[in-house]
């Protein structure tokens, strides 16, 4: 069903000193991509660049900088990134390893948030988990993502409009609009679960099969790891929310809210999911044994109709000498006629108990 994971692997990490950089997970594009979009209220200036050297400039600018880093292997690009925007190491080794669970850092020039993206894969019919990372600086925003792809493409749109307040506001502001981002995409990947948990549901009503046992597992096994992904998001932006920092203005905080109760929102689906699933392998062992009790039945009844004619049978196959229906000429037809009617008799009887 999915390829979301528990545990990352770590053994080649085990025995180095703090802040190593090892990369941890899956490489997913062969080469790393760097884009760059620079912009007040005023003017746009949006490329991809071949050289993590060519974003240094920005740091010190007045306008706002979002850097964007796809892939997260070059651990080289990685350090050079973290020496001259002076980033801890510890903060750039979790960057690297991509097991880690949503939080939120803060330090006195930069605040460190990690978040789980999440994707359906319609092709696949599968629920796919990514690490985004992100970095908010006093007038820029560093993120960091697996693979080339993302769910940032609306903000992207709202920033080239230049129509919406997200050009007049600062780097706090482009956080919140790629948290929200992330999180909104959080209900159109319930929304793809919840059809596949009704479907499986009709399909398990139908016919329960363990091919049906297979799936009610594996929908188990996604919710668990969604809730992992999910469950600490909102205590991460109820840190952002009550910061005192000065990198998060007071107006932002207001739209932080609306994040948090829409992480409340996405938290409360997916239990409910998960409340369905267990109930779908309750209605699971319920088919199953309703269905060994259809066939206990029937067996029942056949048995319970053959008690009788085996008791006669068995009777007349004894072969004593001295047995006077033996020599009747009637007998072979009466036994038979007897034998009818405690069939027909023990038929009427069941379909009066509404056993059959």
């Amino acid at each position: 069903m999915a390829k979301l994971k528990f545990v990352k692997r770590t053994s080649n990490k085990i025995g180095l000193p703090p802040g190593t950089l090892v990369h941890i997970g899956e490489k997913k594009i062969d080469k790393v991509r760097i884009r760059i979009i620079d912009y007040d209220d005023q003017q746009l200036t949006e490329k991809e660049v071949q050289n993590i050297e060519e974003c240094f400039p920005f740091k010190d600018e007045p306008t706002v900088t979002w850097i964007n880093i796809d892939g997260l292997h070059d651990v080289g690009l990685i350090e050079k990134i973290g020496t001259w925007f002076d980033i801890h190491p510890l903060v750039l080794e979790d960057i690297v390893h991509t097991g880690q669970r949503p939080k939120l850092h803060e330090f006195d020039d930069y605040l460190y948030i990690v978040l789980k993206m999440l994707y359906y894969d319609d092709t696949e019919a599968e629920v796919r988990d990514e690490q985004f990372s992100l970095i908010l600086g006093k007038n820029y925003v560093i993120t960091f993502q697996e693979r080339v792809g993302d769910v940032f493409e609306p903000v992207r749109e709202r920033i080239r409009s230049g129509k919406i307040r997200v050009r007049k506001r600062k780097a706090d502001y482009l956080a919140y609009a790629l948290i929200d981002a992330v999180v909104d995409n959080y209900f159109a990947v319930l929304e793809k679960l919840g059809e596949k948990i009704e479907s499986s549901e009709e399909h398990l009503l139908n016919n329960p099969t363990p091919a049906k046992l297979q799936t009610i597992h594996s929908l188990k096994r996604v919710l668990i790891s969604l809730r992992k992904s999910v469950w600490p998001l909102r205590e991460v932006i109820s840190s952002m929310e009550r910061s005192e920092t000065s990198l998060i203005d007071g107006s932002t905080a207001v739209y932080l809210k609306d994040v948090y109760d829409h992480a409340i929102q996405v938290i409360d689906t997916i239990e409910s999911f998960r409340d369905f699933v267990s109930g779908m392998l309750d209605i699971y062992l319920s088919s199953l044994s309703n269905k060994m009790n259809e066939v206990m039945k029937v067996l029942t009844m056949i048995a319970t109709i053959f008690i009788p004619l085996t008791f006669i049978a068995g009777v007349y196959g004894m072969n004593f000498a001295h047995m006077p229906e033996l020599e009747w000429y009637w007998s072979y037809p009466v036994i038979w006629g007897i034998m009818i009617i405690l069939v027909v008799g023990m038929l009427a009887y069941f379909k009066r108990k509404k056993w059959m």
